[in-house]
């Protein structure tokens, strides 16, 4: 913020602001002097404001975020824990794109984490991970074994559909996206993609049409009438003909599982407690949710743009909290309010983490298809995003899944942060995630805490033996 006066001799004023100017010099009419006492009323109201604004950001962010010293009281980590861990969930301060901070996340080490993203709220941290910190969670990951993240399509989700009891006019309805009587292609592909996990393009809708006859004019739209007609077991049987490989699912990768708890690799640990830092959420939180996920990309693995979590309705439940609450919701959500993301290694060629639709205005999902370009398609757009971050080993890059809701808590489903990998080119790429996961429902939360907490004093041998994983404790490897 520029301060008053400041800078002002290079800027034109507005028309006749130098003709005002030349009279207040003069001082010498009723009129002048009446002008210097509103402009002087108005200077009074703006210092009074910045001065209040400047006693919000201290009391906002100085308590919060660090020592308001000589950097700067937004630019400084916090180094004891939040008074209120169960009831308000901290928040970073993206305060502009390009805006830098200083961490204390190590002893005798400073961090620098710069704001990447607004919408969604992103951050980006170098030298996050050391080289043999990478090397380890890679040996790690290999001793356990790596596994598809995502296997081919089966029969269960083809049985599934013939169960369903739905009208044809209701299913028309739902893929209606605008509603206007008419299945644009960009419309079928917006729910394509949530059953069997095949990738579909436009060409592809374009070909099944064609195959099964479901667009006797060929203009690539269908109408209710042309829909009622349609046997839907033709997609299915058509789909179940096609040869599919790996490169043509939502995902083309292998991962695994590293357990960060009790009893874990001291690396492991120590990831943890940065994290915990890193994001300045209460420490038992963390330490329930997720452990790390390892993931491999070999040349031409990808993730096509999606969201690491869901939304929460009603009628859905989140996956971590349904296990403690009992909950009987129909449909289960991943409610991962933070993504912390590492890069464990330099990408030769590709694998760049893209946010297509990044800091835009606003957020359409039709809009995200135009003239059969899919900016949630990393095999084939990834240039047409807004933001790439390109791999770099031992960076962590980390943002917010959910908005807040106003009152220190999560909120809706942030859906900026619709985030994919591109396409591997060359070499291979390897990359570990921690997710942090909070119920936007605090009661179920809090149960869930408590019940854990419950778990954890537990001292039944069984109990702990479940709760505590020393496959890596005492691991030395030469790296």
């Amino acid at each position: 913020m520029e301060a008053p006066g400041s800078g002002g001799a290079d800027r034109a004023g507005p028309p006749g602001s130098r003709d005002r100017l030349m009279g207040l010099q003069k001082g010498g009419g009723v009129c002048s002097r009446s002008y210097f006492a509103v402009v002087m009323v108005f200077v009074h109201v703006y210092i009074l404001n910045v001065i209040g604004l400047l006693l919000y950001v201290y009391y906002t962010n100085g308590s919060e975020h660090g020592d308001p010293g000589a950097e700067g009281a937004e630019q400084r980590a916090p180094d004891r824990p939040d008074p209120r861990p169960h009831t308000y969930l901290p928040r970073l301060e993206g305060i502009r794109v390009g805006h830098r901070q200083k961490l204390n996340l190590v002893q005798d080490k400073v961090h620098e984490m710069q704001t990447l993203s607004l919408k969604p709220l992103l951050f980006e941290i170098p030298n996050f991970l050391s080289e043999e910190e990478c090397k380890l969670l890679i040996h790690l990951a290999k001793l356990k074994g790596l596994q598809a993240s995502q296997i081919l399509p089966v029969d269960g989700y083809k049985e599934a559909m013939d169960n369903l009891e739905i009208s044809k006019a209701d299913i028309f309805n739902l893929l209606d996206h605008n509603q206007d009587g008419q299945l644009q292609i960009k419309e079928v592909l917006t729910h394509s993609r949530l059953g069997n996990g095949r990738w579909m393009t436009p060409d592809n809708i374009r070909e099944m049409y064609a195959a099964v006859k479901a667009d006797p004019d060929g203009n690539g739209v269908l109408s209710l009438e042309e829909f009622k007609k349609l046997n839907l077991r033709d997609f299915h049987k058509y789909l179940g003909n096609q040869e599919v490989t790996m490169s043509d699912l939502v995902r083309n990768s292998q991962h695994t599982w590293l357990y960060q708890g009790e009893g874990a690799h001291r690396v492991l640990r120590s990831i943890r407690q940065r994290v915990i830092k890193l994001t300045r959420l209460p420490a038992d939180i963390v330490e329930y949710s997720e452990p790390l996920q390892v993931v491999r990309y070999d040349a031409g693995g990808h993730y096509h743009a999606h969201m690491d979590s869901g939304p929460v309705f009603p009628e859905t439940a989140c996956a971590h909290t349904k296990l403690t609450t009992n909950e009987t919701a129909a449909f289960e959500t991943s409610c991962r309010y933070v993504t912390v993301l590492f890069y464990l290694n330099n990408v030769t060629g590709g694998g760049e983490t893209t946010f297509p639709i990044a800091d835009n205005r606003t957020y359409e999902e039709m809009a995200l298809i135009q003239n059969d370009v899919d900016l949630r398609d990393t095999r084939k757009h990834c240039d047409k995003g807004n933001l790439r971050i390109k791999p770099r080993l031992g960076t962590a890059v980390f943002w917010y899944n959910y908005l807040s809701n106003g009152q220190g808590w999560v909120g809706d489903l942030d859906e900026f942060s619709l985030h994919g990998g591109c396409l591997v080119t060359d070499g291979t790429k390897w990359i570990a995630n921690n997710w942090i996961n909070v119920d936007p429902n605090k009661q179920r939360q809090l149960w869930f805490q408590q019940e854990m907490a419950r778990y954890a004093k537990d001292d039944s041998t069984n109990q702990k033996d479940w709760m505590v994983d020393k496959s890596y404790q005492d691991l030395h490897v030469d790296l």
